[in-house]
């Protein structure tokens, strides 16, 4: 019995990202590539503790991505980006592989970890999505940790905001060119995790603040079902980072998984075909991340750099550029 159980425990892992995107070595100074990676290996290391002490996949990938939501350097929770009034509004979604059950919030503005207010859907309503101020109030009604909006500020997000702003009004269009937002936004990103616990169970959970100068309740992929995540013990579990317009249309998440369950291929390999040729042939950018039930960690991503690591009961590692 003492052997079964450490066998398990030995398969217990972690997988997290903080977005892809165009990130070069020359665009982060040495202080700032320490402190990202800092950052992240605390996520992977708050996520792996919970899943070590015996915590479910849920709670693990919860641990980490409040860590990532309370650090500056991605987009999601204290450094998400700036819709284009100048306001923030943020997305997540959780999931489970044991049972297929999932809750996300879409455009909250006053919840500090929108991580957790995705659970709360997934757990204590009989719904899967909830959006903007009745997602913020069901929020609150939770007993979750309520903040003002400006509580979400950073200085390097609202030069980006500046930045497209000025050029919108240089144009004297009604809003920034498609180019214009991703120049600003693809530096950032998306956080997610995916974790596999002591009893083989799969989740999956993704967090972000959008995309900058984003108008009109704009949405995303990440807090999509199927499109930024998505677990299933009988395939895999995902989180997305990207171009969300892209992993909508192609249901990003859900058809890597897919791969794996029906057409039962090894997770690197499915998505390596959605990653590097599907979406890649029509122009989508971003990544992925993903977990098999085994625990073995998959990182794709079709541009410069993604920050990402993994912690398994063997290795842990993490790394931001793409030839790392």
């Amino acid at each position: 019995m003492a052997e079964q159980a450490q066998s398990k425990k030995d398969n217990i892992a972690i997988v997290i990202h903080g977005g892809a995107g165009t990130i070069m070595r020359e665009n982060l100074s040495d202080e700032q590539e320490q402190s990202i990676k800092a950052d992240l290996q605390a996520a992977l290391d708050a996520g792996y503790a919970v899943l070590e002490q015996g915590g479910d996949s849920t709670a693990g990938i919860i641990a980490a991505i409040k860590v990532l939501e309370n650090s500056t350097h991605f987009n999601a929770g204290k450094g998400a980006v700036y819709t284009k009034p100048g306001k923030h509004e943020l997305d997540a979604s959780i999931m489970r592989g044991s049972d297929l059950e999932a809750g996300a919030v879409a455009g909250v503005s006053f919840t500090k970890n929108p991580i957790l207010a995705a659970e709360q859907v997934m757990l204590n309503s009989p719904h899967v999505m909830l959006a903007g101020s009745g997602a913020d109030t069901f929020s609150k009604l939770k007993g979750l940790e309520q903040v003002e909006n400006n509580y979400f500020d950073t200085e390097a997000r609202f030069k980006a905001w500046q930045e497209v702003d000025a050029k919108t009004k240089a144009k004297q269009a009604d809003q920034a060119s498609e180019q214009d937002v991703l120049d600003a936004e693809f530096k950032f990103g998306t956080v997610g995790a995916v974790a596999v616990d002591v009893n083989g169970n799969l989740a999956a959970g993704t967090s972000t603040g959008g995309m900058t100068y984003k108008a009109w309740g704009r949405i995303g992929d990440s807090p999509v079902i199927g499109a930024g995540t998505y677990a299933d013990n009988r395939s895999c579990g995902i989180s997305a980072t990207g171009h969300g317009e892209f992993f909508i249309r192609y249901a990003v998440a859900h058809d890597i998984c897919a791969r794996v369950r029906y057409q039962d291929k090894d997770l690197q390999q499915a998505a390596e075909e959605v990653i590097m040729q599907e979406l890649k042939g029509v122009g989508g950018s971003g990544g992925i991340i993903g977990m098999d039930p085994a625990g073995k960690p998959v990182m794709v991503f079709n541009t410069p750099g993604m920050y990402r690591g993994f912690k398994t009961s063997k290795e842990s590692k993490v790394a931001i550029y793409g030839d790392e």
